[in-house]
C-alpha cells in the first residue's frame, strides 16, 4: 500500500469514527441482554443492572445453562 493510500484510509476511518463520537447509542447490556441508551462508548451495563445489589457488591455472575447438570 502506498503512503497516499494509507493516509486516505486513515482519514476515512477518522471521519467515520467522528460521526458517532459523543452521541448516545443503544447498546445491549452485557449482564441482562436488554437494550439501553449508552451515554458513552465504554458503557456496556445498563443502569438497572448497575443499581442491583449483586453488581454493587462485586459478586461475579455465573453463566446460566439451558440444560441441568447431573
Amino acid at each position: 500500500m502506498t503512503d497516499t493510500a494509507i493516509k486516505r484510509r486513515l482519514d476515512t476511518e477518522e471521519s467515520s469514527s467522528q460521526i458517532h463520537r459523543g452521541e448516545p447509542q443503544v447498546r445491549q447490556c452485557l449482564r441482562c441482554q436488554t437494550d439501553f441508551p449508552s451515554q458513552w462508548a465504554g458503557e456496556r451495563v445498563c443502569l438497572r443492572c448497575k443499581g442491583s445489589s449483586t453488581w454493587r457488591s462485586g459478586i461475579p455472575v455465573r453463566a446460566s445453562t439451558s440444560s441441568s447438570r447431573r
